[in-house]
């Protein structure tokens, strides 16, 4: 761009002039990159053609499911990763290989690949080079096969590509597929070899883990028979299963004991106090006691019958009362005899009892010996079963890998899927995209010569006075957006107009004259009275009452956020940390900070798009801090709006005041906002507007009695110049 010079030079690049040069030099440009082109088309059609042909490998696993090892999978199966089939791209370069391949297509017989070319003998001639006749013919062969072999790893794949140029394209396909087929070849040998080792290393392996699997099997017997430690039912010693059973029987011996003498307890109860027999479950299952019960019914029946028509006195009722009492007697007697049997089952149970406790102990301890020499004959029993795993395994690989050398059978984890063919079209030289990219390179080059030959030799240069700048009262400034609201400043000056006051205009002063007038102020500052509502007395309240938030309410909207600017700024003149926050739903006061700008903000740092170092600015005009609207969806961003608190938290821990602009806000917005320190300003340009009472009666009913009112009027006392001219005048808002 012209006039684009750094401070400090009294010369400047003309840019008109630089590219000027191009315009009269534009012959000399394409005549050069014609001649270029014309020789780098020589050069094309005196070059001997190239065909390259192209062989693909793909690495796989060729095994088959029915000739895998048994409970091997595929994924069991080792795949080679990237840095494997890198390997393999180094085995097909090999020199092994290559020179296979050489022998078999007799490549040193050839012109291109026995002897030398003519630009290889030229540089022989000048030493340059080493005689290829003083190296080995293979040697030579093996560098030329190089030079026009290409092998390479497709990206994200197992695939494997191999590329041979040749000044013969039957040459091309046939050494491409050669060398594939090598490949191939060479991992089957390789293969057999590694299946040959392994039965060699397998076979006296075999023999030796035989007979120890013999010797531990006849250790683990005598141990046995030595040790009396014969196995019964469940595969458990003799001794522990007698333990067992001598337990269970135990067991039901005590049952029985205790059921036995609770039953005679039962019936000597009953004797004792009279109860009636029947009502035991045991006397009542007595055959006896069951027809004598019967034959106390029938003789109570017959009382009962004869009651009737005879007296009690009557012989014949005497008679059967006396028969009922001898069988009452019978009935007692049989119970005792039931209750001594009982007796004596308890009594042979204690018995028994006692013998088998006795037996019970004895087998305690023949069984805790033979626990321990069980621990030593399952350890020889583990030692012979993992002897005879290995031999079953070795065995199992023996005959898999005899078996497969037998046959023949050694499938490669790789395979030739696309083969080449004879090429039809050369690969080299691509006479049009060479001429064709010359060319244009031709063109850039020698442009770039002319623009810098013009720069440095001092013809695109021009002074710096030479610009010519209109006057400043010629500056236009940009015209207004009808659609915006205005600024408080102009709303002001409006209604001062409308009311018809004027303000004569005045010559500007000089630096002793501004001195002189900001003397006098200091000198009369005490006695003129100060707005308690001004800018400077609500700073001074707040420093006063260590007061570090400030939330601002305008209910007018701009015109009363207006007020916030001149708050912050004021701080930051009495050298405190200050920033304003703006929420207003315009936006329009950080903008007048900002000279305009719309940079991210509070809606940015809300929606998680942008850090606190990005969303805080610097006022234009004065030392304060501002972090604007932002740029951010403010339906997203309100999202999060319960993050507001913390981050008005982070910052008050950052600085001694942060004001707020809340625009016109009511109370029960404002209230999520505040805290300990927080001091509710209402912005006040109109008393008599309607928005402004309403707003103050809102306040005041959601319980924020200590409001201050801000009218926006700046402090009475000016802040002292510093020259004729500020460095940083504050637009009027």
């Amino acid at each position: 761009m012209s006039g684009a010079g750094s401070v400090g030079n009294d010369v400047d690049i003309d840019i008109g002039a630089l590219f000027a040069s191009l315009r009269r030099n534009w012959r000399f440009i394409l005549v050069g990159a014609l001649a270029l082109a014309a020789l780098v088309l020589l050069f094309c059609l005196l070059s001997t053609p190239e065909y390259r042909a192209e062989t693909r490998v793909l690495i796989e696993t060729r095994e088959s499911i029915f000739t895998r090892p048994n409970g091997e999978t595929a994924a069991d199966r080792p795949v080679l990763d990237q840095e494997g089939v890198k390997s393999q791209v180094e085995v097909l370069t090999s020199a092994d290989l290559l020179k296979k391949v050489g022998a078999k297509l007799d490549l040193a017989a050839t012109d291109e690949f026995g002897k030398p070319s003519l630009l290889s003998r030229g540089l022989i001639a000048l030493g340059l080079k080493r005689d290829p006749s003083q190296i080995a013919g293979d040697e030579n062969m093996l560098r030329e096969m190089r030079e026009h072999l290409q092998v390479y790893n497709v990206p994200d794949s197992r695939v494997i590509v191999v590329q041979f140029s040749s000044e013969d394209p039957a040459l091309a396909a046939k050494a491409s597929n050669a060398i594939a087929d090598e490949y191939i070849t060479l991992q089957r040998a390789a293969k057999l070899q590694s299946n040959d080792d392994a039965t060699d290393w397998l076979e006296p392996e075999i023999a030796d883990l035989s007979k120890r699997v013999k010797e531990s099997e006849a250790k683990v017997a005598n141990y046995r028979a030595s040790s009396d430690l014969l196995v019964g039912q469940n595969d458990s010693t003799l001794a522990t299963q007698q333990l067992s059973e001598i337990s269970s029987e135990l067991s039901r011996v005590r049952a029985n004991r205790a059921a036995s003498e609770a039953k005679a307890a039962s019936i000597r109860r009953a004797l004792e106090t009279g109860a009636p027999l029947d009502t035991l479950p045991d006397v009542v299952s007595s055959g006896l006691m069951q027809r004598l019960r019967e034959r106390q019914i029938q003789l109570n029946t017959d009382i009962a019958d004869l009651s009737t028509s005879l007296l009690d006195g009557h012989p014949r009722i005497k008679a059967l009362r006396s028969q009922l009492a001898d069988l009452n007697q019978q009935v007692r007697g049989e119970g005792r005899k039931i209750l001594k049997s009982f007796e004596n089952e308890a009594s042979v149970a204690r018995l028994r009892e006692t013998e088998l406790t006795r037996e019970l102990n004895g087998m305690k301890a023949q069984a805790a010996r033979a626990g321990g020499k069980a621990v030593e004959l399952r350890a020889l029993e583990r030692e012979a079963a993992a002897q005879r795993e290995l031999l079953q395994t070795y065995l199992t690989r023996y005959r898999e890998a005899a078996s497969r050398t037998d046959h023949n059978y050694l499938p490669v984890d790789a395979r030739v899927f696309s083969r080449a063919d004879t090429p039809a079209e050369p690969y080299f030289p691509k006479t049009l995209p060479i001429v064709g990219a010359t060319f244009v390179a031709g063109l850039l080059l020698l442009s770039i010569f002319v623009l810098l030959r013009e720069l440095f030799s001092g013809r695109a240069m021009r002074p710096i006075d030479g610009v010519a700048q209109a006057p400043a009262n010629e500056i236009q400034m940009p015209a207004a957006d009808e659609t915006a609201q205005p600024v408080p400043g102009r709303a002001i000056a409006e209604e001062r107009a409308a009311a018809g006051t004027e303000y004569p205009a005045r010559p500007p002063a000089s630096a002793e004259t501004i001195q002189q007038i900001y003397d006098s102020y200091t000198t009369i500052g005490d006695d003129v009275p100060e707005n308690p509502h001004s800018v400077h007395a609500i700073a001074s309240r707040l420093i006063e009452t260590g007061i570090s938030r400030g939330l601002v309410v305008s209910p007018e909207g701009d015109d009363g956020s207006a007020a916030s600017v001149h708050l912050a700024r004021e701080l930051a003149d009495r050298k405190l940390r200050s920033i304003l926050i703006d929420m207003t739903g315009t936006g329009a006061i950080s903008r007048t900070m900002l000279d305009g700008k719309t940079v991210a903000g509070i809606t940015d740092l809300l929606a998680s798009e942008k850090q606190f170092t990005d969303v805080i600015h610097s006022d234009h005009y004065s030392d304060a801090h501002v972090m604007p609207l932002g740029l951010a969806d403010p339906e997203r961003a309100m999202r999060a709006i319960d993050r507001l608190p913390i981050i008005f938290d982070a910052l008050e821990a950052a600085y001694d005041f942060v004001i707020v602009e809340c625009g016109p806000s009511n109370a029960e917005s404002v209230k999520r906002l505040t805290s300990a320190t927080t001091q509710i300003i209402l912005s006040v340009v109109d008393p008599d507007d309607n928005a402004v009472a309403l707003s103050a009666l809102d306040l005041d009913e959601n319980g924020f009695e200590d409001v201050i009112i801000l009218t926006g009027a700046e402090s009475s006392t000016p802040t002292p110049p510093s020259g004729d001219e500020n460095p940083n005048p504050r637009p009027a808002l």
